[in-house]
């Protein structure tokens, strides 16, 4: 078949790895890339879709949502060390998430002359650095650079099983631009990995001790946070709780792991609970409760599931953990389930009738806008449709019905903000039969590039709903200071500096100048017509963007 450049050699390799995309953000480290990648179409090899990216935020957390949805790991290509700085936000997001993704950037040419692919413009000079794998590396499981073209298959199905390797999470590949000029074969490039993942199982000794632990429990408590891991272990997961009258708290959840309306679900405090719990499980969450408000019962036993149920990498995390079951979410909630068997009935009877018989929440004052009531009227709109909600300061889960698997994500809670509305663009590729919702504060809106989105959108022609929750502030950095000064100067006086959004951007005309249909909610009246009205539109086949005003909850 004759030689391709490294650079064209990547895509070919990615797709036998199976990557389905890969999100690009080009520069001048890219030509042996593109001429590569065109030459391997036209001899008609088989490669991932390209996606061009105006931003690289958008980028990497669009990988982000594909992998939410799909469970396959994506690749994200850059251009050079100011693209990688762009998207390092996405990776640490990947990272804090255990999200696995292929990160590359290209390299500027380390030779000034006399070399195919050596430096030619000053830029060559002004991007190069010492270290440029720095900008992510404390992001990633594992990072190298290209040194020989002949290296692209190997060292790419080795990024791809650690990446998919639990925990799973990014990695990152440099790529000098005279390397990826040399000519490599084009033969091989489709053969299978040359390696797979290493997933890890929990200890069955461990399992079968906390089955016995939760099966004698009195007082259990569940605390899930990154959901269940499948649609088979979420189903599995709630047959289990109601089966052994097992509360579940979803503090701070990312993912869902049990139906908003299901019985068992406690809300999103644990602190009730986690003050008289006997034993509790804590399933795959970073920090599953607040230490100076939630006290642990002292006589409690702990038990943390997870792919990394002591959060490794978080330099301080203290909370107890009296056994580890070490595995991939769904597989290790499986053999815990398995390991309990069937629940006497009789015994959990009366457990089982006082999570029934909890008191309902208070319904919400009418007339008002708040988020939570756009929360409320949001699952009005969307039933029981196939559909799933993005949250990034967003519309609070607990006024928003939500029962199935894949049908909840809020932002990661490494923090980097502008994520919702990306994600969401990734979900609606990777899922184009589903409703998705992208809801986000306006700060939120204005960290995600939205100019640069919503060309993405469009030219992808992804028809998904974005609500825009206006209130002209960093809400939740208000909400940080009166919780952490309730009597201070600040919140007496309402005075907080560097939080004010105002005067807000017309976000209406941001989403129109992509021909998105826009449309500005000021009145409690007009909200569920409008959400009607923005949903039909997605029907139909095109993004539809609400900018809500807002007022405080």
């Amino acid at each position: 078949m004759g030689g391709l450049t490294a650079g064209g050699a990547i895509f070919p390799r990615l797709k036998a790895l199976g990557v389905d995309y890969v999100f690009a953000n080009s520069g001048t480290d890219f030509p042996p890339v593109i001429e590569g990648v065109t030459e391997a179409a036209a001899r008609g090899l088989t490669l991932p879709r390209a996606i061009t990216c105006p931003h690289e935020h958008a980028a990497v957390s669009m990988a982000h949502g594909v992998w939410l949805m799909t469970g396959r790991a994506q690749a994200v290509m850059l251009h050079t060390n100011v693209g990688l700085a762009n998207g390092a936000i996405g990776a640490i997001n990947a990272a804090c998430e255990h999200v696995p993704m292929i990160l590359m950037s290209g390299r500027t040419p380390v030779t000034e002359a006399g070399r195919f692919g050596a430096r030619t413009v000053p830029i060559g000079w002004g991007q190069e650095m010492f270290d440029q794998a720095a900008l992510v590396r404390e992001a990633c499981k594992w990072d190298y650079e290209l040194r020989f073209p002949e290296q692209i298959g190997p060292l790419l199905d080795r990024a791809h099983a650690i990446a998919n390797s639990t925990p799973e999470g990014p990695v990152y590949l440099s790529l000098p631009r005279e390397v990826l000029c040399a000519p490599v074969a084009a033969e091989g490039l489709d053969v299978r990995p040359s390696m797979r993942p290493a997933r890890a199982a929990p200890d069955p000794g461990a399992v079968a001790e906390a089955a016995r632990w939760l099966a004698a429990a009195e007082r259990p408590l569940v605390i899930a946070q990154r959901g269940c891991g499948s649609a088979a272990a979420f189903d599995a997961f709630g047959a289990w709780a109601w089966d052994w009258a097992m509360p579940v708290a979803s503090w701070w959840a990312t993912h869902l792991a049990i139906a908003t309306d299901h019985p068992c679900h406690v809300g999103a405090d644990p602190g009730p609970w986690l003050a008289e719990a006997d034993v509790v499980l804590v399933v795959n969450a970073l920090a599953p409760w607040w230490p100076d408000e939630h006290p642990l019962n002292p006589g409690a036993k702990v038990i943390q599931l997870g792919p990394d149920p002591l959060f490794a990498r978080a330099p301080v995390r203290t909370f107890p953990a009296d056994l580890a079951l070490t595995g991939e979410t769904d597989a290790a909630l499986m053999a815990l389930i398995e390991a309990m068997g069937p629940a006497p009935d009789d015994a959990l009877a009366a457990r089982r009738q006082t999570l029934q018989d909890r008191p309902a929440p208070p319904p919400l004052t009418e007339g008002r806008l708040t988020k939570a009531h756009v929360a409320e009227a949001l699952g009005r709109a969307l039933g029981d449709a196939d559909s799933t909600v993005f949250s990034e300061l967003g519309v609070p889960l607990w006024h928003l019905p939500r029962r199935a698997h894949l049908s909840w994500f809020q932002e990661p809670h490494s923090g980097g903000l502008g994520w919702a509305f990306p994600a969401a663009m990734g979900a609606t590729l990777a899922a184009p039969g589903r409703t998705i919702v992208a809801t986000m504060g306006d700060g939120s809106y204005i960290f995600s590039n939205p100019t640069a989105c919503h060309q993405i959108a469009e030219a992808l022609g992804l028809a998904l709903l974005v609500v825009v929750l206006n209130n002209g502030e960093w809400g939740a950095v208000r909400g940080s200071v009166s919780q952490l000064y309730p009597d201070g100067v600040a919140a007496r006086t309402n005075a907080m500096p560097l939080t004010g959004l105002s005067p807000s951007p017309d976000f209406v005309k941001v989403a129109e100048a992509s021909r998105a249909w826009a449309r500005r909610v000021e009145r409690a009246d007009d909200l569920q017509g409008n959400i009607a009205e923005a949903l039909a539109t997605v029907a139909e086949g095109r993004l539809a963007l609400l900018d809500i005003r807002v007022s405080p909850d």
